[in-house]
């Protein structure tokens, strides 16, 4: 179980969404995607590729102006 950070800030819809898939694919099952993002569609875009790809959201957080999504790889 490995975990892997995606610094996504300044990337506009659907980067971030993109990117995130394709990190996802190369991780395998229990591993962590941590995703920082700044784009404000992103909380709608992330929950919605994670219900595609049978992912899971541990959890969103926010720290000013970015938000971070935990993402555990589905086995």
């Amino acid at each position: 179980m490995s975990d892997t950070t995606l610094n996504l800030r300044g990337l506009k819809c659907p980067l971030p969404a993109l990117r995130a898939r394709k990190a996802l694919t190369r991780l395998a099952p229990d591993d962590r995607l941590v995703l920082e993002c700044t784009d404000p569609l992103a909380e709608i875009d992330i929950p919605n590729l994670l219900r595609e790809t049978g992912d899971v959201l541990e959890s969103t957080d926010r720290a000013g102006d970015v938000i971070i999504f935990r993402i555990r790889k589905a086995g």
